[in-house]
């Protein structure tokens, strides 16, 4: 008899989870991508498809890969759907209430073995376990930004997070294609407990008048070689999202050096939330950002060659 395959259901339909369901189905899992918005399961439904599309043109991957994971995506607004699944990731809005919310709700759900990963960049895993009565299945992956194409996955332990449970997440990551490190259950882990403060402090530099935003970006892109600057990046990222990282590190830290800055936290106000907004700290059209990926170094808003894949 044929080996079950497993099934992987993805919560959040926006970019991170529509990455994260994409990369699940060309790594040959069937996927469940769930929205409460149908307008956005609709929209990520015709990205991937696209984006696959796109790939099988440039000689990326092959026509029957692609075909096969179309084949293996299905969408749904009913996480009903998701009781057969064997790993939930959910990549839903960082906030520790609506994640706490949901993976009670996951946890009555789900199927006893079902391991619940969450795409937290910041958050305690522990807490979020905490709202589940299996606290040795809870786990965090936090996936890089697009999921498809960075090559880096932060596992990240709870307090009660088994061995066996790490061993198999670790496996899952390594099958996506992906470099695992892992992080202790800290505020921010690693990434963004190095990143986010860094951002913090180029809008402090910013709002203090040290230079205009295209000097310190230009700075820091030339200066250390970073491929965008902070501020384009913290646009790239969104800032409501930087924000909330940075609360979460001045909070459970207690440190004033993890302060959110003032203008951070105007701009925020002011729903200029980045590129997905059309404005944040820089202004935008509506075209999509294009990235120019020679020599490693990726450009954004640039004409693409050949080896370069649109985001």
């Amino acid at each position: 008899m044929a080996e079950a395959r497993q099934v992987i259901g993805v919560i959040g339909s926006g970019q991170m989870g529509s990455g994260i369901a994409q990369l699940a189905a060309v790594s040959g899992f069937d996927v469940w991508l769930h929205d409460s918005d149908s307008g956005a399961l609709l929209r990520a439904k015709e990205g991937i498809a696209a984006t696959l599309r796109r790939l099988i043109s440039k000689g990326q991957l092959s026509q029957a890969v692609g075909t096969d994971a179309l084949n293996r995506l299905k969408f749904t607004s009913n996480l009903e759907d998701f009781r057969n699944a064997d790993v939930i990731i959910e990549a839903i809005i960082e906030s520790e209430d609506a994640k706490k919310s949901l993976f009670s709700h996951l946890d009555k759900l789900a199927k006893p073995s079902a391991i619940l990963a969450s795409n937290t960049s910041s958050i305690s895993i522990t807490r979020l376990a905490s709202a589940t009565s299996r606290p040795t299945q809870v786990i965090g992956m936090h996936f890089m930004n697009p999921p498809p194409v960075m090559k880096l996955i932060e596992i990240v332990r709870g307090a009660d997070t088994s061995e066996e449970i790490f061993s198999k997440v670790k496996a899952l990551a390594e099958r996506f294609g992906k470099i695992v490190i892992c992080s202790n259950d800290y505020p921010g882990f690693i990434v963004n407990r190095i990143l986010m403060p860094m951002i913090n402090e180029a809008f402090h530099a910013l709002y203090s008048g040290v230079a205009t935003k295209e000097d310190i970006d230009t700075g820091m892109k030339l200066g250390t070689n970073h491929p965008m600057g902070p501020l384009e990046l913290a646009d790239f990222i969104g800032l409501d999202v930087c924000l909330s990282i940075m609360k979460v590190l001045h909070q459970g830290l207690g440190d004033n050096k993890y302060s959110p800055c003032p203008l951070l936290i105007q701009y925020v106000d002011a729903g200029r939330l980045g590129r997905k907004k059309g404005v944040g700290v820089y202004s935008y059209n509506k075209e999509p950002v294009i990235f120019d990926c020679s020599k490693d170094k990726c450009r954004p808003n640039r004409k693409p060659i050949e080896s370069c894949e649109p985001i």
